[in-house]
């Protein structure tokens, strides 16, 4: 007998990575495995694999469903059938392609939407590399999942075999969601609206003890902590965002990234955006780019959702803003200023409440949400206030054992995640094994050499080492 559960209503912060979607900007993250050369690893075994794992991921079969009028947030229904042409893609390369081509596809696959009308993920495999390797692109909308749930999923993904039969329409009758009607959706929307304003008093009390605990540390601290706006200058890469993305990747040993951590006494985190700064003073000054103050980093945050065990879906993310410190001269001073600067924004996150954004977005009304961001993007409004921040950050701990797929090892892991209105750079790295791999998203109208940028990020690395920059490095 078929079970059929009630549709559950998505949290307000995983609703907000739909609201924050417009044309010219893709709330999807990037998860990119190269693949060795291995004769099992096809297109079509790649299908029937992975739709034979798909009762262990249960984001992959989720479908959005909107309310009407948009009461509240969307509710999320569980699809009986998934149709694999509707998610599996396949892209030849040519035969002779270099990875700077995958790349290059790489950044058109993150250039464009998901489709609403089906679960909000795709999987793109890149065939036609010289040296034989495949490349396996998996697109998830954020709502679904953050960078450690994506990771969690990863691991049901691999060690798959080909698996027999057809990779046809995949269809699974148990705890499957029946689509409620538009009546139900509506006292539905205003039921749990009526419910959930009984979470604000207490609210509103932590929120106010949280901003006076906030205030009085960042008033005892001679360390300045940009707060959002206030303190990223103008560059050419905030700015209102066009559909277009560009991709590239650079690959760091992460002994090295774990020396430098080790001799300065700071963190790895710290290193990364260190690494990053170094990167972009280069690519400021080559570029005639000279702001007056320090770039800004927006960094996401993981919480610990306390029940230990692995996250297959939904967020649970916060963000802190640091300095890049591009305005110090010396690489090691940078560093520290960086170290010092992050430590406090760690413990204003803290006493603010790291959670606290996301409580509130619970209360984000979405039809007015939705209709200020696209009137913002629509019109293009960022050329008229600072942007927030000027690059998002991110590392993320990836596997630390090599993995493979279908019998075929991968010999590396990327990942990204997406740009917002007026931030034109996103740079995420993962670890794998023994590599820190770095993927770095641009829109090309904003920033049209992302490439170039990445190349710069070896010499950042070495001088944090005390090595003299290398002129050329190769990227991944």
């Amino acid at each position: 007998m078929t079970r059929r559960t009630e549709a559950p209503r998505m949290s307000g912060g995983d609703a907000s990575f739909l609201y924050l979607e417009t044309p010219s900007v893709h709330m999807h993250t990037l998860k990119i495995a190269v693949v060795e050369p291995n004769p099992d690893m096809t297109f079509d075994n790649l299908v029937a694999g992975t739709v034979a794992r798909l009762r262990q991921m249960p984001a992959l079969r989720r479908r959005v469903v909107p309310v009407p009028f948009r009461l509240n947030h969307p509710v999320v229904v569980t699809q009986r059938r998934i149709d694999p042409a509707r998610h599996f893609f396949r892209h030849d390369l040519g035969g002779d392609a270099t990875f700077r081509d995958a790349e290059v596809e790489i950044g058109r696959i993150a250039g464009t939407p998901l489709d609403r009308d089906v679960p909000l993920w795709q999987i793109h495999i890149l065939e036609g590399l010289a040296d034989g390797r495949v490349v396996i692109v998996g697109k998830i909308h954020h709502s679904l999942a953050d960078g450690n749930a994506a990771n969690a999923m990863l691991g049901n993904l691999t060690d798959l075999r080909p698996a027999d039969g057809s990779a046809g329409r995949w269809e699974d009758p148990a705890g499957t969601t029946a689509l409620p009607s538009r009546a139900r959706l509506v006292v539905e929307a205003l039921r749990d609206a009526i419910l959930q304003v009984g979470l604000l008093p207490r609210l509103l009390l932590a929120t106010a003890s949280g901003l006076t605990s906030m205030l009085r540390y960042r008033r005892s601290t001679t360390t300045g902590v940009p707060l959002p706006v206030a303190h990223a200058p103008r560059v050419s890469f905030n700015g209102p965002l066009t559909p277009r993305r560009s991709f590239a990747t650079v690959t760091l040993p992460l002994e090295a990234l774990k020396q430098v951590r080790r001799e300065q006494d700071v963190t790895l985190n710290d290193v990364v955006l260190g690494v990053v700064s170094g990167a972009l003073r280069r690519w400021m000054a080559e570029h005639g780019e000279r702001p007056s103050a320090s770039l800004t980093a927006g960094v996401p945050v993981g919480l610990d959702t306390g029940d230990g065990g692995p996250r297959l879906t939904g967020n649970a993310v916060s963000n802190l803003f640091t300095t890049l410190a591009t305005d110090v001269e010396d690489p090691v001073e940078r560093l520290h200023r960086i170290s010092r600067t992050t430590a406090h924004a760690k413990e204003l996150n803290r006493r603010l409440g790291s959670s606290m954004l996301t409580q509130w977005s619970q209360f984000a009304p979405p039809a007015p949400f939705s209709f200020a961001v696209q009137l913002w993007s629509r019109y293009r409004l960022t050329r008229f206030h600072p942007s927030a921040f000027s690059a998002i950050v991110s590392n993320v701990p990836g596997p630390r054992q090599r993995i493979s797929i279908g019998g075929a090892r991968l010999s590396d892991i990327f990942s990204v995640g997406p740009l917002v209105e007026g931030i034109g750079l996103n740079v995420t790295v993962w670890s794998y094994v023994d590599r820190m791999n770095f993927s770095l998203l641009a829109c090309p109208d904003l920033l049209p050499d992302v490439d170039v940028l990445a190349s710069y990020l070896p010499a950042a690395l070495d001088e944090l080492r005390g090595h003299e920059p290398a002129e050329h490095q190769e990227t991944a």
